[in-house]
């Protein structure tokens, strides 16, 4: 049988009183049951992280992988996740030749070209600096590469696994929580 029983303290009513401003002027006491009431936490704490999403994807040392890739194409992650690539991607035109620089998605299978510039021959004297940053999903056997097709295109960056293929939420490297 389900029992109420007034709970009398000061300090906790001040508590309330103070961390639930539309509480006060109640006059009813605390009270607590021996019912059980199951409660759902659906806060970050209770997903497992106590970091906003601006501070998960932070860079760490010992959580990012950098690259550096000029005149050839560099597998940046292969593994199933989600990932941040972060970077610069420089380069200068060329009376001769098509200057690129790109990131690829791949299933194995295709490839599909997700990000880049490109300058075209006949051009003399241009220089492209792009900043990059973003998040890319990848599933079982897909991969995210880079490639620059010249030495004049320069792709610098890093890249750091965020969340795992179920989204589970990868801290940066060091951080504990406490």
């Amino acid at each position: 049988m389900a029992q109420i029983v007034p709970i009398v303290s000061d300090a906790l009513q001040a508590t309330i009183r103070r961390l639930l401003p539309s509480q006060n002027g109640f006059g009813e006491d605390l009270q607590a049951s021996n019912v059980i009431v199951p409660v759902v936490n659906v806060t970050p704490s209770a997903e497992g992280s106590i970091l906003s999403t601006d501070l998960q994807t932070a860079i760490a040392f010992g959580s990012q992988t950098s690259f550096n890739i000029r005149n050839e194409t560099v597998t940046i992650a292969n593994s199933p996740g989600f990932y941040r690539i972060f970077g610069t991607m420089s380069g200068e035109a060329s009376t001769t030749l098509t200057s690129t620089g790109t990131f690829e998605l791949s299933d194995g299978l295709s490839t599909k070209n997700i990000y880049g510039p490109r300058f075209t021959n006949g051009t003399t004297g241009g220089v492209f600096a792009i900043s990059y940053d973003f998040v890319v999903f990848l599933a079982s056997g897909e991969s995210i590469t880079g490639t620059s097709n010249q030495n004049i295109v320069h792709i610098k960056g890093s890249s750091r696994q965020i969340a795992t293929v179920s989204g589970t939420v990868v801290n940066p490297s060091g951080f504990t929580g406490e």
